[in-house]
């Protein structure tokens, strides 16, 4: 297979500008340079009518579980979910993802301790048959004491490459009272009032000895080397604790003066693409867009739907006036340095070659192209210069 790509034509986004008409050399892998002296012996593509932006990175997409486990109860074999899960990503331009594999035993379906553990296992397994690289992002529910065992067994076999700790007690983050919560489990798990009530009696006892079991866990991943997240910070006081354990990334952070105090303290932040394609947060919190406005947002990420990242990124220089390499370093060399990440995420010689080429089609943000580690991984049809 040739491994040498001269892609011509293209508006290419730098992580400083944007380039309005340029070409990449890639070879074995790796960006060699931007407008080349020579491209002898490459494969000249043409993407004349297309943008070329670093490949996203995505921190968080709770996508997997929904092909795993599509309605309550019923489940897919987890390599088929794995595979379906890379091809909508490499579909989507993600070339880099995070699966957020949620560690809360018994409490959500799939997010039972032995399932998110076997399904953290699969994204491994599918690793070597995949179109993008495939991570693991473990979301520790600080209120289970048993989950600590399953999470340092996957830290120590290197199953995990970001670990994030959330806490969804009502009257806190991102559920403001019991009711909301009640709702919430109501509606997505079709828990009743008995199996309600029980889960948060378990829980509200669990919350005294919960900052013992984080302090513990972010030792580990800090002697691994493993980053670490904090989900859904509501007050600059909690960003101070997580600070603490090492945390360095603040996903979903409720308000803007939480979001603030996180960049403050040198942590970044994290926000939803769905919040910034439907207008909103679907659980009431900050604008996406806003937090963006402000200065306060360091990366996007799919949450729930990775197709929601590109339109995100492509929106936010219309709405807001934001030149376009800016709004493409939220998905890409931002949470690229968020978690150190530091082979890839913008378009510049010596990077991983991970690209892909966008073009509108009936006013929407299309994926046309994708090179993952240099290798084509995506054609559409639609483009038709194929």
């Amino acid at each position: 297979m040739n491994t040498h790509f001269y892609l011509t034509g293209a508006q290419v986004v730098l992580e400083n500008e944007t380039l309005a008409d340029a070409a990449v050399l890639i070879a074995d892998g790796k960006i060699v340079a931007i407008d080349p002296a020579s491209s002898a012996g490459a494969q000249e593509i043409d993407l004349r009518g297309h943008t070329l932006m670093p490949g996203m990175i995505d921190l968080h997409c709770d996508a997997l579980e929904k092909e795993a486990e599509p309605r309550p109860g019923v489940h897919f074999p987890f390599d088929f979910a794995c595979a379906q899960a890379d091809k909508r990503n490499a579909a989507a331009g993600i070339t880099t993802i995070y699966h957020a594999l949620s560690f809360a035993n018994a409490e959500l379906g799939v997010r039972n301790n032995a399932t998110a553990a076997e399904l953290a296992r699969a994204v491994h397994a599918w690793q070597q048959h995949a179109l993008v690289d495939n991570r693991v992002h473990a979301r520790y529910e600080i209120t289970d004491p048993t989950a600590p065992e399953v999470l340092n067994e996957l830290l120590d076999n290197g199953e995990i490459h970001l670990l994030s700790f959330m806490d969804h007690t009502p009257g806190q983050g991102q559920f403001k009272n019991v009711e909301a919560y009640r709702q919430f489990l109501s509606r997505t798990y079709k828990k009743d009032d008995a199996e309600f009530e029980a889960l948060l009696a378990a829980k509200l006892a669990q919350g005294d000895s919960a900052k013992l079991r984080m302090e513990q866990l972010a030792e580990r991943a800090r002697a691994l080397g493993i980053p670490l997240a904090s989900h859904d910070d509501d007050q600059p006081e909690k960003v101070e604790v997580v600070k603490a354990l090492g945390v360095t990334v603040s996903e979903f952070p409720i308000n803007l003066p939480t979001a603030r105090a996180a960049r403050s303290a040198g942590l970044s932040t994290l926000f939803g693409a769905p919040n910034v394609v439907r207008g909103g947060s679907q659980s009431g919190s900050m604008r996406a867009a806003d937090a963006v406005k402000e200065g306060a947002a360091d990366c996007l990420c799919g949450d729930y739907s990775p197709a929601a990242l590109l339109p995100a990124v492509m929106k936010l220089p219309e709405l807001l006036g934001l030149p376009l390499h800016e709004a493409v370093a939220l998905v890409s060399c931002n949470p690229a340095r968020a978690v150190s990440l530091n082979d890839r995420g913008s378009i510049a010689a010596g990077k991983r070659a991970d690209l892909l080429a966008v073009r509108y089609l009936g006013g929407l943000p299309q994926v046309s192209r994708v090179w993952s580690d240099g290798l084509p991984v995506m054609t559409l049809a639609f483009d038709h210069g194929a």
